[in-house]
């Protein structure tokens, strides 16, 4: 639980070039990802009567569309970045709004039947609010996706006010995942020259300071290193040039931690890395352009990558190095899928399609949507 302020509970050819997968070894071959039709859950079936292709087994809804009332919210406009949080029996899904100036974030609240209970927002008034990540101790960091972002801690549960943590620093913020082992924070960074950051917070579990880092080339050995950014708010100097041995990466996008590793993507080069925060070192477990193109964001489980555009589709990941398919959304090709994030439980998965069928730039047919089904572990 957050201490003090909450009461509930260039450089990528080398790096390319580090350790094999962290997959025991089951990076993707050369000779390409396994066949579309030979993932865990079998090929897809057509589409369902809101244009949503799922594996047999799977089922699909709406829970929200932007300016539409739910609870007592209408949905928000653009859903990007979300995250699931246990509420007693039931869960809560909180959503990101990436639109300027009146972004911010939002939850629903659900029964344990999966009806909704409530809705409201958790944070108001923020910029460009895109992806994010969720705290051990059940808050939600909500990015700024632009050029002197902030990270807000929020609160799922709708009691306490937003924060800026602004020792995370003032960049394009993206993702952030948390490593309860290493106890730092991992940051994303939306630029063509962006980098990936660690949070080292003075007290695990308070984020108000700390010191914020930048991953590095490796120095000999192989594993990376992590250097002090000197200002992480400077007016003048961006963060991801003040470190020379900084490592710049062509849009990093989604991020997640898992057993010792944080996953992360890179938009501009379709790739999917793993750092090992034990031996610390990088690799690429995902490097091609198909079947998943446009990696965005990324959650659990298997290693679940929803595209940022492509042909709008969530691809699994798994252990064994199969590539495929496990949703399609058809007739959103002006849009891209965002938010996927499991419930507790992990028996719900829930995502959206920011400017939904219309494709409107200001995400006013965004479509928040829940899918049910017998995932595996």
């Amino acid at each position: 639980m957050l201490r003090r302020t909450f009461v509930r509970s260039d450089t990528l050819a080398a790096s390319a070039a580090f350790a094999g997968s962290l997959w025991q070894g089951a990076a993707l071959a050369a000779d390409g990802p396994t066949s579309r039709a030979s993932g865990p859950y079998g090929p897809l079936a057509p589409p369902d009567s809101g244009g949503v292709s799922l594996p047999d087994g799977f089922t699909s809804r709406v829970v929200a569309r932007s300016g539409h009332r739910v609870g007592r919210l209408r949905w928000h406009a653009a859903p990007d970045g979300g995250a699931c949080y246990p509420d007693g029996e039931g869960w809560i899904y909180v959503s990101n709004s990436d639109i300027p100036l009146f972004g911010g974030a939002s939850a629903i609240r659900f029964q344990p039947d999966g009806s909704v209970r409530d809705a409201y927002r958790i944070l108001s008034g923020a910029d460009l609010n895109g992806a994010g990540g969720s705290t051990p101790w059940h808050t939600w960091l909500s990015c700024e996706e632009t050029p002197r972002g902030r990270v807000f801690e929020c609160d799922p549960y709708g009691v306490r006010a937003a924060m800026p943590r602004l020792a995370m620093g003032r960049f394009k913020h993206e993702a952030a995942a948390c490593d309860p082992d290493a106890e730092v924070v991992y940051l994303t960074e939306d630029e063509q020259d962006g980098c990936v950051y660690r949070f080292r917070p003075t007290e695990w579990g308070d984020l108000t300071e700390g010191t914020l880092e930048v991953l590095c080339a490796p120095a000999g050995g192989g594993t990376v290193t992590w250097q002090r950014v000197p200002s992480p708010a400077a007016l003048f100097q961006p963060t991801r040039h003040q470190v020379p041995e900084a490592v710049h990466f062509d849009g990093a996008a989604g991020c997640y931690y898992a057993a010792g590793t944080c996953y992360f993507t890179t938009k501009g080069d379709n790739r999917v890395w793993a750092y090992d925060a034990t031996a610390m070192r990088l690799s690429v477990v995902y490097d091609r352009g198909e079947p998943l193109s446009g990696v965005g964001g990324i959650a659990g489980g298997d290693r679940y990558v929803a595209e940022d555009g492509g042909i709008m589709e969530i691809n699994v990941i798994t252990p064994e190095g199969v590539v495929a398919p496990f949703m399609r959304l058809s007739g959103h090709g002006r849009s891209k899928i965002t938010g996927p994030a499991f419930t507790p439980d992990g028996r719900r998965l829930y995502f959206s399609s920011q400017r939904g069928a219309s494709g409107a730039s200001a995400g006013t047919g965004g479509v928040t949507y829940e899918v049910t089904g017998p995932f595996r572990g």
